[in-house]
């Protein structure tokens, strides 16, 4: 869309100002716009400004940029045209201006020593990059020399010299002695920042070692040495004590100029006896605190990041017992020019106006140069519409055709700049760049917006207008901002419609519609209400909704402000929370959230929980307190005394005193302070010029009683803020500025009127004044900052009354930039399976242009070395320390034997730089993760036969198969077996000796790294086999059941008045099963004591017998009909001493193998599994069979709660396991030739063929005397294919019909069935008729059941050869 600098509104798009005093056009990022938009070109990438290469490697030049139509590069060495195409070792990218020089061919890398620069040209101009100064690394041998040794007496001074060869870039140097020790440093012996060894005295003990200077090229990890200094000390008796005398610098005064934004270095050495100490100081100032360090035992002064107020003299003192002298260094900062107002592209439509601005500062002060497209804009043609005034180039009316690149040169003596800005011309009818027909949903009563962004040149104009028709909507409800929004300040139903919106210009129009419905609000109308219940009962929060039948809503519980884990325990429905067994842990504030796409409401309610109903029966809050009186009135505090109301039964544990005020929020009561509940009078801690009254809330176990009635009215004084603000931070949203921020002020701090805030900053460590400005608002912006400057700031409010206290000084910082330089020789020093050491070079600070926040590793999984395995090359990342001196670390949680890629970039607060190279690495082999399936199959009962395929993450070259089974008989086991089998092999099958042996199966996959996860399975019961009888008696072991009692048709009651009773049972009591109401009799009253419970209007009887005493529950007559069901709807039993533990979960992709333990006896209770996953859906499943338990059907890659309790006792759970299933992988691909049911089919297929070829030669060697029918009526012997345990298999002759005598279940089970036909039951009778030859003619007949077959059958057995002749 375009604007002119008018206000835009929050959902407008984010556009790109140049300047806000010259009209321009926003270019949207839209994809449809930018293909379409012609540009020139605009440089992207490129090396820097000084570029050393290493002469090992090739030289790589970059140079790319972007435009509309694709630019052309060029390049110019030394300023003359480089032909790129001559020289055979040179080569440019494709759609690229980066060369390459390559010398597999031959040739020198210094021959291509000099100055490039790229230029890219297209139809609408030329952008130029930088001037690269191409230079190759140098690191020299020392010359060849001859080091006599050096004498000299003792206290003497010594400067051994260390003249490294020059190199490029200039060596580090450091002291070693021959046997490749370091010299020990300390204030007596040091090295300068020439690489010089200085002795401040000698000793005698300075002959021990000679010293080796050595240099370390830093570009080509080479280390050269010197030749050793052998050093003699001549000794004396004593050593004369000496003034201090300078060894560096010499003589009393030096020069030392350096850049701004460098590092400041001025170093002092003395010589003298006894070894001088070093200061420092600064004429006419101190030292800049945050900026000066102290090197070299003090003899360095380094003062980093310098600028312009750090020039002055320094003098160094150096000063022992004897003496003390000093040195004076004049320091000047000059600057390379930096940027003050860098030029921006501009984009103007026909006839518009606009500048371009390049304003620069250095010292000396730089000189600025416009250049057109790579050459001097005074050589360049004339243009009417463009003017040159100094720094600035003046557009007036453009015209299509006009457009070109500009480039402005500021340089000086330090360096220079360069920057290019392009002047493009546009025109273009307008377009919509929003979505077609958008459809906003809105509650009704909010303001709204709706979008319409567009895009034209020259500016369009924009109508709205509703369900196509009537006059342009602006005014009243109606706003129109300027980058094309309409805000509805107050929607209603009648609002509702279709709005189209219409955009103009020269060139035509656009317009788009926008469908708004208006919905209804969501809102609690049955709020939670606070409830006391009794531990072990069941309490319940109402929480009724209403909202808008259209939207989906969404209903969420909260304890506390945490989520309510859901599980057995607590249940949600549709409008109520659900609390079974309540306990203290239970004691809460619950919240009740409702919330649609569009909305929500959320209601709170407190549940208390008393220990037993009888406290409940009689326990209420507290009444409100009475009569309160204020007394002893000071300037800032009052007594307030009361007189406390009745606690009902629940001591009063604390007094709430709550304030409202009638000047800042009046009518709204806050929380002032809480006392002991032994307290009536307390005296009131008050703030100035505010209005108080006060109220008192008395506080038990039961909960919060009525506030009181309110005190009588009292205002204290004004006064200065007493308060600092908080939060006081500075930090820039820009790189050029930096925005000072603070929380204000609470309405009780302001102590008086007209509240303001008074800010300070300055730039840190300089010399400059204080800065402040005084404002009402929460922030305030400073601009024209340099890049990430930290500044001093403080902060103090003022009222009418006077100041308050100043804040301590904070440190902010200004903007951040896009960090400059990627992290180089990004490498791998150490490679396991699952995880990878990672090294590379830390990037230099000043290119961070920011917080060194930390290094971002990118790496992904680019194949399997198993080429036939499909992965997911989802990238990932992983952090570490910005500010490690060797900056490395593990990636971990890989995948074994893959090939991964990475690399690394350096990021502050809020960019990333430049990535780093990318590096290749192939992670070991490792253990194989868990077969994809184990099946356990039983075709025949005294057979068990197992399937299994490969993992789906093999982690290498799969080595074999390991099946581990042993026998289970309870809890007892059975010898462990063990078989390997090799890779290929995928199947499995074993006898057993007995149909009631079941087998605990441990199936894993081995490489050469050795064996991987475990599959755990057991065979699974026989169809047969008995399950626990359930039994009809329950015993309880506790001294009381609590009996709850539920009138029919009435939720379960929660409250305390809805207890009616609790009866003691002695130990071990027997209830038996409630009879329905029709069997109740009257039962003669018993000798033994009875109590009785009236439970109108409806009654039931539980009796509960016991060898003597024994207490009768009995019931009084009931007033209307008995229920047809029984009252007692819940009383809880429990298994004395029983309990589950060590609940342990095995997740897979789709299931999960589930362990506890128990002390149950054997068959006394079946286990109930009950798991809920994350959508609160709850599942299921009973289990009489011993642990572990394979738990099937569950969702790959899914969060599950999971607990096991006993289904006969439910008071008797394990805890809570919460689990993960793992994330599905692809399947892997199958060889086909090695499956078991190809290999069947295969061998079947050759059978049949056989047979038929036997048929056929039996036939013509008959001569087709005779005819067969279909069937026989003789028996056949089986002759087909027999199963593995000697019996034969008859099968159809059919093809398409399945296995008869079999059938798979759903659980996995074969089930084995009977046949009702055989090849017997088809004959009409046991005479067969024969022709004369012999043959046979007797005649067939399907037989549907085997009572209705005729005749006798033969108990002959068939032969063979009839067998062949029925297949015919």
């Amino acid at each position: 869309m375009l604007t002119r600098g008018r206000r835009l509104s929050p959902t407008g798009l984010a556009l790109l100002f140049l300047w806000t005093e010259v009209s321009t056009i926003e270019v949207p990022l839209d994809p449809k716009i930018q293909q379409d938009l012609k540009q020139p070109p605009t440089i992207i990438k490129q090396s820097v400004k000084d570029y050393i290469v290493d002469p090992r490697d090739n030289i790589i030049i970059e140079c790319e940029a972007k435009g509309n139509p694709l630019p052309v590069f060029s390049w110019r060495r030394n300023g003359r045209f480089f032909n790129v195409g001559k020289d055979p070792r040179v080569s440019m990218r494709k759609r690229s201006g980066t060369l390459e020089i390559g010398f597999r061919s031959g040739g020198r890398p210094e021959d291509y020593e000099g100055e490039y620069q790229c230029l890219a040209t297209n139809d609408y101009g030329t952008a130029l990059s930088n001037k690269i100064l191409l230079r190759v690394s140098k690191s020299p041998l020392w010359p060849k020399e001859v080091l006599e040794p050096v004498v000299v007496n003792e206290g003497s001074s010594l400067i051994l010299a260390c003249n490294p060869p020059p190199g490029l870039p200039p060596p580090s140097t450091f002291w070693m002695n021959s046997s490749m020790m370091p010299i020990v440093q300390d204030r007596r012996v040091s090295m300068g920042l020439n690489g010089d060894l200085y002795f401040s005295n000698v000793l005698a003990k300075d002959a021990q070692t000679d010293y080796s200077c050595n240099a370390r090229f830093l570009f080509t990890h080479t280390i050269q040495q010197k030749n050793p200094f052998t050093l003699k000390v001549l000794t004396t008796r004593g050593v004369a004590e000496t003034t201090p005398t300078f060894l560096s610098p010499t003589g009393t005064s030096s020069f030392k100029m350096v850049l701004r934004g460098q590092d400041l270095l001025l170093e002092c050495i003395a010589a003298g006896v006894p070894t001088p100490s070093i200061k420092w100081f600064k004429k006419g100032g101190d030292l800049p605190a945050q900026k000066a360090k102290f090197d070299n035992f003090n003899k360095t002064l380094r003062i980093s990041g310098v600028s312009e107020e750090d020039s002055g003299e320094y003098f160094c003192m150096a000063n022992n017992k004897i003496g003390s002298i000093r040195h004076t260094v004049s320091v000047q900062v000059k600057a390379a020019p930096y940027w003050l107002d860098k030029p921006s592209n501009l984009v103007l439509a026909p006839d518009e106006s606009g500048r371009l601005v390049c304003r620069a500062n250095g010292s000396p002060k730089p000189t600025i140069q416009w250049l057109v497209n790579g050459e001097p804009i005074q050589s360049a043609p004339p243009n009417p519409s463009r003017e040159v005034v100094g720094d600035t180039i003046i557009f007036r009316s453009v015209q299509i055709g006009s457009s070109a690149v500009y480039q402005c040169n500021a340089s000086n003596g330090h360096g220079y700049l360069l920057a290019n800005a392009f002047v493009s011309i546009l025109d273009m009818q307008p377009r919509m760049l929003g979505p077609k027909n958008q459809l906003i949903k809105v509650i009704e009563n909010n303001r709204t917006f709706l979008d319409c962004p567009f895009f034209g040149s020259p500016l369009p104009e924009l109508r709205w207008f509703k369900n196509g028709q009537g006059s342009n909507l602006d005014g009243g409800q109606y706003r129109v901002y300027s980058n094309g929004t309409l805000e509805i300040r107050r929607t209603r139903p009648e609002d509702q419609g279709t709005y189209t919106c219409v955009a103009t210009n020269i060139l035509g129009n656009a317009e788009n519609q926008v469908r708004l419905e208006v919905k209804e609000s969501t809102r609690i109308v049955r709020a939670p209400e606070h409830l006391t219940a009794v531990r072990g009962t069941v309490a319940r929060f109402d929480c009724r909704i209403n909202y808008d039948p259209s939207l989906r809503l969404t209903i969420s519980w909260l304890k506390d402000d945490v989520p309510v884990s859901l599980g057995w325990r607590m249940k949600k429905d549709e409008d109520s929370l659900a609390i079974h067994n309540v306990n203290e842990g239970d004691e809460g504030t619950y919240t009740c959230t409702a919330s649609t796409e569009l909305d929500s409401d959320s209601a709170s309610a407190r549940l208390t929980v008393l220990a037993n109903a009888l406290s409940c029966a009689s326990a209420d809050r507290p009444d409100p307190p009475t009569d309160l009186e204020l007394s002893d009135p000071s300037e800032r505090s009052v007594r307030l005394t009361w007189i406390p109301g009745d606690d009902n039964h629940s001591p009063i544990t604390n007094f709430l005193v709550q304030f409202e005020e009638d000047r800042w929020e009046p009518n709204k009561w806050k929380n002032l302070s809480i006392y002991p509940g032994n307290l009536n009078s307390v005296l009131l801690q008050l703030s100035p010029f505010i209005n108080y009254q006060f109220r008192v809330i008395a506080i038990n176990a039961i909960g919060a009683s009525r506030p009181s009635r309110p005190s009588q009215r009292y205002q204290t004084s004004g006064a200065p803020p007493d308060a600092i603000p908080g939060q006081l931070r500075g930090a820039g949203t820009k790189k050029t500025n930096m925005e000072i921020t603070w929380e204000a002020l609470l309405d009780t701090q302001r102590n008086g009127p007209n509240l303001r805030y008074v800010v300070w900053w300055r730039r840190q460590g300089s010399r400059e004044e204080w800065k402040n400005i005084t404002t009402k608002w929460l922030k305030h912006v400073i601009y024209d900052t340099d890049t990430y400057t930290p500044y001093d700031i403080k902060i103090q409010a003022v009222n009418d009354f006077g100041p308050g206290p100043e804040s301590p000084v904070i440190t902010g910082y200004s903007g951040e930039d896009r960090p400059l330089a990627a992290p180089t020789n990004l490498r791998v020093s150490k490679i396991e399976s699952m995880r990878v050491h990672l090294m590379w070079n830390s990037v230099p600070p000043s290119t961070v242009q920011g917080e060194m926040k930390e290094y971002k590793v990118y790496y992904w999984r680019e194949s399997s070395v198993l080429k036939w395995l499909t992965v997911n090359r989802e990238k990932k990342t992983r952090s570490f320390q910005g500010t490690m001196s060797r900056p490395s670390g593990w990636l971990p949680n890989l995948i074994p034997y893959s090939n991964y890629k990475a690399y690394v970039v350096m990021a502050n607060n809020r960019y990333e730089g430049p990535q780093s190279n990318v590096v290749d690495f192939q992670t070991k082999e490792g253990v194989p993760s868990a077969p994809k399936y184990f099946r356990i199959q039983q075709r025949h009962m005294d057979t068990i036969y197992l399937d299994w395929d490969k993992p789906a993450e093999p982690n290498g070259i799969l080595t074999g198969y390991t099946l581990k089974y042993q026998t289970v008989n309870g809890t007892r086991m059975g010898r462990m077996v063990t078989e390997n089998f090799s890779p290929n092999v995928t199947s499995f099958s074993m006898r057993r000796p007995d149909r009631y042996t079941r087998y605990k199966f441990q199936l894993n996959a081995r490489t050469q790294a050795g064996a991987g996860e475990v599959y755990i399975e057991e065979s699974p019961h026989s169809a047969n086999e008995e399950s626990p009888k359930h039994k009809n008696t329950i015993f309880a072991s506790t001294h009381t059941i609590l009996l709850i009692f539920q009138l029919r048709g009435e939720k379960i009651p929660t409250s305390c008045s809805a207890f009616e009773s609790i009866i003691s049972l002695p130990p071990a009591v027997v209830v038996t099963p409630t009879p329905s109401p029709a069997d109740l009799v009257p039962t003669p009253t018993a000798a033994t004591p009875t109590t009785s419970i009236s439970a109108t209007p409806e009654t039931t009887t539980v009796t509960a017998p016991t060898a003597a005493p024994t207490t009768v529950v009995s019931t009084v007559a009931a007033t209307r009909p008995v229920p047809d069901r029984p009252v007692l709807d819940l009383f809880r039993v429990v298994a004395p001493g029983r309990r589950i533990w060590n609940l342990t979960v095995e997740p897979n992709s789709n299931y999960a193998n589930v362990s506890w333990e128990h002390n149950f006896p054997p068959d006394s209770t079946a286990f109930v599994i009950e798991f809920i996953d994350s959508n609160g859906t709850r599942k299921s499943v009973t289990v009489n069979h011993q642990t572990p338990v394979k738990l099937a059907g569950l969702t790959e890659g899914a969060k599950y709660e999971l607990r096991v309790y006993s289904r006969e006792y439910e008071t008797v759970s394990s805890k809570t396991v919460t689990f993960e299933t793992s994330a599905a992988y692809t399947k892997d691909q199958v060889d086909i030739a090695t499956q078991g049911w190809f290999i069947g089919l295969m061998c079947a297929i050759a059978l049949l063929v056989l047979i038929l070829l036997i048929v056929c030669f039996i036939k013509r060697s008959r001569g087709g005397k005779y005819p067969v029918r279909d069937k026989k009526d003789l028996p056949l012997d089986p002759v087909d294919q027999k199963d593995q345990d000697g019996s034969f298999d008859y099968r159809s002759d059919e093809d398409n019909k399945p296995l008869q005598g079999s059938q798979t279940s759903l659980d996995g089970m074969v089930k084995m069935q009977e046949s009702d036909d055989s090849l017997v039951d088809y004959g009409e009778g046991g005479d067969g008729q024969f022709n004369e030859d012999g043959s046979f003619i007797g005649q067939y007949t399907v037989k549907k059941d085997k009572d209705e077959t005729e005749g006798n059958e033969s108990s002959e057995a068939t032969s063979p050869v009839n067998a062949i002749y029925s297949l015919a």
